[in-house]
């Protein structure tokens, strides 16, 4: 049985082909891939059950990969692995995980220990496993007054990637004044009208400033915005025309 790594970085394939190898003998090859490209075609190639993935790398981040991979086999197991515990991962992994697969996040910041717990669980035991401190950010901003729903969520990457609120309307097959609703909602919780009373009297522009604050919050990055973006290129293609 075969397990592949994506990681980037030299230093942690070696130590994570060190935990896979004491963590988990029945598998028994262990390849490595350098970046989520190379990962997409060894795990095509090789029909690869089981995969621990780095997030961001310098070539074709892990979300992307782990999107590809999962189109063609949903049921392949991955644990992610990184160095970051923003939002804008966390929804970005569950946008793109199939209701059958196992998968996992856990920090880089991990000890050896728990590493091996996670790749048994999840790779071997197919069950769901968030880190812990991960987990007490998810719960964070679940309870917090200024989380985003789902739709809201949704409605600020059109934002993001320019889409004025009809096409929104359209895409997301709402009504404009749903939108436009949740719009106003987006900029109460990312506080956007916070400078508009100033001594100038410039009215700034909120779309913008929704945009900026989200990315600030680490509640969108470049990661999310370029899956996005691959998203509205296909939806546009397929998409009647209509007006603006």
């Amino acid at each position: 049985m075969k397990i592949l790594l994506v990681e980037d970085d030299k230093m942690h394939a070696d130590f994570l082909k060190e935990i896979v190898e004491s963590a988990l003998p029945e598998f028994e090859e262990i390849l490595i891939a350098r970046d989520g490209k190379e990962g997409e075609t060894l795990a095509q190639r090789h029909k690869i059950p089981a995969i621990v993935m780095d997030l961001r790398m310098k070539e074709h981040n892990g979300i992307e990969a782990a999107r590809t991979i999962w189109a063609e086999r949903p049921e392949t197991r991955i644990l992610f692995w990184s160095n970051y515990s923003d939002e804008a991962y966390l929804r970005g992994i569950t946008h793109i995980v199939p209701h059958q697969a196992a998968y996992g996040y856990v920090l880089k910041t991990a000890t050896a220990e728990k590493m091996r717990l996670a790749l048994r669980a999840v790779l071997v035991e197919a069950q769901i496993v968030v880190d812990r401190e991960v987990h007490q950010i998810q719960n964070q901003q679940m309870r917090s007054r200024s989380a985003l729903t789902e739709f809201e969520y949704i409605i600020l990457l059109d934002v993001a990637l320019g889409l004025p609120d009809k096409a929104i309307a359209t895409r997301r097959k709402l009504s404009l004044r749903t939108v436009q609703n949740r719009l106003l909602s987006l900029y109460d919780k990312l506080d956007v009208e916070a400078l508009d009373q100033n001594d100038l009297g410039i009215q700034l522009n909120k779309r913008a400033r929704a945009v900026s604050s989200a990315i600030a919050r680490k509640i969108i990055n470049r990661e999310g915005l370029e899956a996005a973006e691959k998203e509205l290129r296909l939806w546009l293609a397929r998409a009647p025309a209509t007006d603006n």
